[in-house]
């Protein structure tokens, strides 16, 4: 195989991620979006432990998801920083048991902002909001990334074709 940064095969697999990721965002009937949420499809936010093209398919499938889900500009844009922020620091993750932590954080603290700003519009009750929301999005996300997560991990890396190889 090719070590091209851009094969063929890797930009297929990051389409296949940001399609999967934006379908079970957009047509799970469970809450995607608000304070309290949980994502299904943030499990596959620890992909970028196994393979590092799954850090674009991640952003690409959150950014679609959200440009079709939700009403805000503001989600659209952090929504999306916040998945690709995740994305980039799982891939930096040397302990499997750990890979599910960036994504929590980076909600909890990008996503609990976006949404107590709305709920808020700023003033001195932007932050009980913040605690609130932080705590709401970063249970969800604990949720799908340490539950579902950890279960889509341990199931690829026991799939021979599908190991990390040594780059």
């Amino acid at each position: 195989m090719s070590k091209s940064r851009f094969s063929t095969r890797r930009l297929a697999t990051a389409g296949i991620i940001a399609g999967i990721y934006a379908a079970l965002t957009l047509f799970l009937p469970i809450p995607q979006y608000g304070g309290v949420q949980l994502r299904v499809a943030e499990a596959m936010t620890v992909l970028p432990f196994l393979f590092p093209e799954a850090i674009p398919g991640l952003a690409v499938g959150c950014f679609l998801a959200n440009l079709l889900g939700s009403p805000f500009v503001l989600d659209w844009i952090f929504g999306t920083l916040a998945t690709l922020l995740a994305a980039i620091w799982t891939s930096k993750v040397k302990n499997r048991w750990l890979a599910p932590l960036p994504p929590v954080v980076c909600n909890a603290v990008i996503v609990g902002a976006e949404i107590a700003y709305f709920a808020t519009l700023d003033g001195a009750a932007f932050w009980p909001a913040y605690a609130l929301n932080a705590f709401t999005v970063g249970l969800g996300e604990a949720i799908a990334c340490y539950v579902l997560g950890t279960l889509l991990l341990r199931a690829l890396e026991r799939t021979p074709a599908l190991r990390r190889t040594a780059a």
